[in-house]
């Protein structure tokens, strides 16, 4: 009966490593890319920010993030912390870090939004139509961010800097979109996108 047991044991390790959950090139392709680790200390693994400050990746379009990361290198886009981690990087690396973000899942929102500023920033975003761009769901497209799930304080800080004029890599869209919003207007759209 041992000796069954043993064969059945060896048969089950074999037939598990014959038939691998994925194979070795989709494993290789779902692994971070290795300027990963450099995102992770803000963003978190899998681009799922700990901190509200920092925006989730995790889900982000990639062509979004590719661009961002472009703009932040040559200057069209400032931050102290962003600037200098982006100077030394590739075209390539780039793309891979934009390409692997984009094939994670976006983590649940742990953020409570007001139901009702929630309601009203909805009307505020149908009002303004900003599902024509950014699509119905607010997933994003090609270089129009994903904002669905997005951290509360991420988004009134982005929307607070493109009303100011002080984000313009944007070719002017969201600074005239955002330039008719007021503090209020800010605050309820982020408890509307932050619950989506």
């Amino acid at each position: 009966m041992t000796s069954l047991h043993a064969l059945l044991g060896t048969a089950l390790i074999g037939a598990a490593t014959t038939f691998m959950p994925l194979p070795a090139a989709a494993q290789a392709a779902d692994a971070a890319p290795p300027k990963a680790a450099l995102c992770a200390a803000c963003h978190g693994a899998n681009g799922k920010p700990l901190l509200p400050a920092y925006p989730v990746l995790a889900g982000q379009t990639a062509r979004y993030t590719y661009l961002q990361l472009r703009d932040f290198q040559e200057g069209r886009r400032t931050h102290e912390l962003m600037t200098p981690m982006v100077a030394g990087m590739t075209r390539d690396e780039m793309r891979e870090l934009a390409d692997y973000f984009a094939r994670q899942k976006p983590p649940p929102q742990a953020y409570v939004a007001s139901a009702d500023k929630a309601r009203v920033g909805k009307l505020k975003a149908d009002e303004t139509l900003c599902t024509m761009c950014h699509l119905g769901g607010f997933a994003g497209q090609n270089e129009v961010p994903r904002v669905a799930g997005q951290n509360f304080d991420y988004i009134v800080k982005q929307l607070t800097e493109f009303k100011a004029r002080q984000r313009t890599n944007d070719a002017g869209t969201m600074t005239s979109v955002a330039n008719t919003l007021s503090a209020q207007d800010i605050d309820n759209l982020a408890h509307y996108l932050v619950g989506l």
